[in-house]
């Protein structure tokens, strides 16, 4: 594996883990959902040999930009092109049924698919218990020049976003393109899994093929196609996958007692930070993750953390639970240093109020130099159950321009002149006033930001 020193950065790498550090690839952040999807289509349509696909909750209806139709419209082109197409769909337990809106092979689901004709290939593929196949990748003409990865956290499930204009059920979401050397490990992830998908011998968990369908695992690396170490991490259950067959100029790893590298490599990030950490999440930071920004906190850094101002009903019912009460006792811990924000986003919604759009972005970037885009929450499921897909970014470039484009968006003002820790501290004092200006009543704000209360979140 790649060490430290390789990286001549303070933010640590993970030594252990499926992928190895790899250096020279060109990385493109993709903020919300309309831009990312239009994106991941153009490749799509330029994509000469195949187009492969994990999701975790898909709408059969959900619509890509500019009237492209479908996913399954999407993918049914390209199989009509002659490209081989194919998609990893997660099946729910019986514990995970109802969580989100997933297309789990079902009678109906066949049924769609065989009315429409569609000729991509398809498995379906559980996972352990209550928890979910949580990846959320795209990966273009795998193993040839032309290859492209996508990697990240939108699911094909609410209307696509476009930054100006807010509605109902607007969500702010992040994913990343990667293409080069690491681009590989996506593709070795691909088959790794479709190889080892848990339905692929029974008659309905697949689709245009049958079960003994295997994909080879990738023999080379990409060719170079930019200056960006970047890192393919993954959280894998125990007992998901058994082959360790190593990724290529990788080490065989143990993946048959699973892996954790996005978690550690959160917790080790959070721990090198010397001036600033920039959190965009789904979820409130757990016990583990808090306890280490504390520290952070402590040490001086400058932390916001970006949530959903309307917080999902498991958080609700959780505060409601007075057994639950140390776990919101973290989350406010943090909120007694004057150096954290907690905040969520809000846009005009065209009848002089504001509403509310939720955060599905995981993403955390630390000292304007390291960042990490995927799939994992800071929840304890995507930390200990979920498996989940992070790209870990060393560009220090890349991620001022990276945070400059995010903070822009949330706070109405360009912060391109400003240091990390400046511009968080400009971040805490245009979200505590609009958060004043809400209070009040007016919702003439700069920006999207507002400030968000711990010791309340949740009620």
């Amino acid at each position: 594996m790649s060490t430290l020193a390789n990286l001549q950065s303070h933010i640590p790498c993970i030594e252990f883990g499926s992928y190895p550090v790899r250096f020279g690839n060109a990385v493109h952040p993709l903020v919300d959902s309309a831009p990312t999807f239009r994106r991941i289509c153009e490749a799509i349509e330029a994509a000469q040999y195949s187009v492969w696909f994990t999701v975790t909750f898909m709408a059969p209806d959900f619509q890509m930009p500019d009237g492209r139709g479908t996913i399954l419209d999407v993918l049914d082109r390209a199989a009509a092109r002659g490209l081989d197409a194919r998609v990893i769909f997660w099946r729910p337990n019986p514990e995970s049924d109802g969580y989100g809106q997933a297309f789990a092979g079902s009678k109906e689901d066949h049924e769609l698919l065989a009315a429409r004709g569609s000729r991509f290939r398809a498995r379906w593929d559980r996972a352990y218990g209550y928890y979910c196949q949580h990846q959320k990748i795209w990966l273009i003409d795998a193993g040839h020049p032309s290859e492209t990865a996508f990697v990240g956290g939108i699911n094909p499930t609410f209307k696509t976003f476009e930054p100006g204009h807010i509605g109902e059920n607007e969500r702010h979401d992040i994913y990343v393109e990667v293409t080069g050397p690491s681009a590989t490990d996506v593709h070795h992830n691909f088959v790794q899994r479709w190889n080892e998908a848990s339905e692929r011998i029974e008659a309905d968990g697949v689709w245009g093929h049958t079960g003994d369908d295997e994909l080879p695992f990738p023999t080379h690396v990409s060719v170079p196609r930019g200056n960006t170490p970047v890192q393919i991490q993954r959280n894998i259950y125990e007992g998901r996958l058994h082959n360790d067959y190593p990724t290529p100029e990788g080490q065989p790893f143990p993946i048959a007692a699973g892996e954790h590298s996005v978690s550690e490599q959160y917790l080790q990030a959070i721990d090198a930070a010397r001036r600033s950490i920039y959190i965009e999440n789904q979820a409130i930071p757990i016990r583990e993750v808090a306890a280490r920004l504390e520290e952070a906190l402590k040490r001086g850094v400058d932390i916001v953390l970006l949530v959903p101002a309307d917080p999902e009903e498991h958080v609700k019912a959780a505060r409601r639970n007075p057994e639950r009460k140390g776990f919101f006792a973290h989350i406010e811990a943090l909120g007694k240093y004057e150096n954290f924000t907690m905040a969520g986003i809000a846009g005009p919604d065209g009848q002089g109020g504001r509403s509310n759009i939720y955060v599905h972005a995981k993403v955390m970037l630390v000292d304007d130099a390291w960042m990490t885009i995927g799939s994992c929450n800071l929840h304890s499921n995507s930390f200990f159950g979920h498996s989940e897909m992070n790209a870990a970014i060393w560009d220090e470039e890349l991620t001022r321009a990276f945070r400059r484009r995010l903070l822009s968006e949330h706070l109405g003002q360009d912060t391109g002149h400003l240091d990390d820790r400046v511009a968080l501290q400009l971040y805490r004092e245009i979200a505590h006033n609009n958060r004043q200006r809400m209070e009040r009543g007016d919702f003439n704000w700069q920006g999207l930001a507002f400030r968000l209360e711990p010791t309340t979140y949740g009620e």
